[in-house]
């Protein structure tokens, strides 16, 4: 594991004012025009935001900052982090009653918010008691006022300095919660930057390149790697905002990396198919332009498994599309991509992370790995080992150059009758490349394996093939001829609708009744 030094938030503001300054940071659409704002106008203004922070509060305030990915949005949460006080993100859809539940269980102080949770503060503050009026982020006067209010020209220029202490908690992020209760995963500063302080494997950017932020900044994922990582690197970040204005952003920004997921990668690729289809005439990295934009280069994925054939497609186009792997509870990172890792992998461990196999248990120690769950010490003291080690809960094994491979949940695991282990994870991974297949959820039910399989029913209306229950099934039959007897699919059902995801995107597991 190398040795850092880890920077604060407000340390990485100044640094990268000195080198950058004027140089456009963020930009993004408004009313249909794009605005900039520079290194130097990041700082001012999440200063600004800081001094407001610090005049309503003596003390440190935990706060609710609930929106999805603005300028705004990005203004408050570097205010948050350089001010003392504690940051928590949630999604801007959350419901009234979640919001209540989890925002008592987090001791929010503060409720930051843009238009999406308007008509639920009130009650949310009813159900909570929260003393502090709420700060609606993106309303344009309020924003404005604070900016001008609390300028390095005003009154209280000198409240913005302050350091941190770099080792007291600043951020609380709760887990996504695919079963159980969500627990709120606590970071310092210190441990939350220390995780975008690795060492990349490839060496793909430089400042002049552009990163489309498409993933909402709520997420550790992107917040981490959009915004905290482009600070110290220099990049320029992009906003894309709403998901439909995706295919406008491409290519009004040309970015040269994008982080995303899964399923907007697979999307993508349909659409860059599309284009080759009705311009046969087209190069496949010309039909790849017309999508992406001129400058791609990189996609870098996370958040649930990537089917190497896609990586491959990607390839054929001109694009490099490769997976990390990483934990809110490890700050983020555990693995990032590497040209020569096996597409099966899930990347090289990050130099600042060791790892090692435990009963067949993945886990490490690393500077960002969290102080703990909010209020929940048993619920910590389960996720380390008695030395010291993170518990991931993920089943894999390490293979030379610290390339590692992901095989399943240790949580998920079925243990049958027979003493059989079975991954659900590699049942599910079967499916994948099947194109009359959207989801697969596979569990066990008294004893027996079962998948719920929501078909992609486009495919079936595209090809005029009826009767999708059956062409499952018989699927679903030939897969169990290759299959050991301990991983035969015994039950199928065919889904009329998705499977339930959670806010970050991940299906649902069912709990196994054996």
């Amino acid at each position: 594991m190398r040795e850092i030094t880890v920077p604060s938030i407000r340390e990485l503001l100044d640094n990268a004012v000195e080198k950058h300054n004027e140089k456009t940071f963020i930009e993004y659409f408004e009313n249909n025009v794009i605005i900039e704002k520079s290194f130097k106008k990041v700082r001012e203004d999440s200063l600004a935001v800081c001094r407001y922070l610090r005049a309503i509060s003596k003390k440190p305030l935990h706060i609710a900052l609930c929106g999805g990915t603005s300028y705004e949005y990005i203004v408050f949460a570097t205010a948050c982090l350089i001010s003392g006080n504690v940051m928590v993100p949630f999604a801007p859809d959350i419901s009234a009653s979640e919001a209540s539940n989890l925002f008592k269980r987090a001791d929010i102080d503060l409720i930051v918010h843009d238009s999406m949770l308007c008509d639920k503060v009130d009650e949310i503050i009813n159900n909570t008691g929260i003393r502090f009026s709420p700060v609606h982020m993106t309303d344009k006067s309020v924003f404005n006022n604070i900016i001008t209010k609390y300028s390095e020209n005003s009154e209280y220029a000198s409240l913005s300095d302050y350091e941190v202490d770099m080792d007291a908690l600043a951020l609380i992020i709760f887990t996504s919660g695919t079963t159980g209760v969500k627990k709120g995963v606590m970071h310092s500063t210190r441990s939350f930057v220390a995780n975008t302080m690795c060492t990349d494997y490839v060496s793909y950017l430089s400042s002049e390149d552009i990163n489309l932020s498409v993933l909402p900044m709520y997420h550790v994922f992107c917040f981490s790697g959009d915004y905290v990582k482009n600070l110290e690197e220099g990049l320029t970040i992009a906003l894309n905002g709403n998901m439909k204005d995706l295919t406008r952003n491409l290519l009004a920004f040309q970015p040269t990396v994008i982080r995303i997921v899964p399923m907007i990668a697979q999307t993508l690729l349909r659409a860059i198919k599309a284009v080759h289809a009705k311009n046969p005439s087209f190069t496949p990295r010309q039909a790849a332009e017309a999508v992406y934009g001129k400058n791609i280069k990189w996609l870098l994925s996370g958040g649930a498994y990537l089917p190497p054939e896609l990586c491959v497609e990607y390839e054929n186009y001109g694009i490099y599309l490769r997976q990390g792997y990483g934990m809110s509870e490890a700050g983020c990172r555990i693995t990032i991509p590497d040209y020569f890792c096996s597409l099966d992998s899930v990347g090289r461990v990050i130099d600042i992370c060791d790892v090692r196999i435990q009963g067949g248990e993945i886990q490490l120690k690393t500077p960002s790995v969290m102080l703990g769950y909010y209020k929940m010490p048993e619920e910590t003291k389960e996720m380390f080992t008695e030395d010291g080690w993170l518990r991931t809960g993920d089943i894999g094994y390490l293979a030379e150059k610290e390339e590692l491979f992901i095989t399943g949940r240790l949580k998920n695991l079925i243990i049958l009758s027979s003493g059989e282990n079975v991954s659900p994870e590699a049942i599910e991974k079967k499916f994948n490349d099947i194109e009359s297949i959207n989801e697969v959820l596979v569990y066990a039910e008294k004893d027996m394996i079962v998948a719920d399989i929501y078909p992609n029913y486009q495919y079936f209306e595209d090809n005029k093939i009826e009767n999708p229950e059956e062409v499952i099934i018989s699927i679903v039959k030939e897969l169990n001829k290759e299959s050991k007897a301990s991983h035969t699919i015994a039950k199928v059902n065919v889904l009329k609708t998705p499977l339930e995801r959670t806010g970050s995107g991940k299906i649902k597991r069912k709990a196994n009744t054996l």
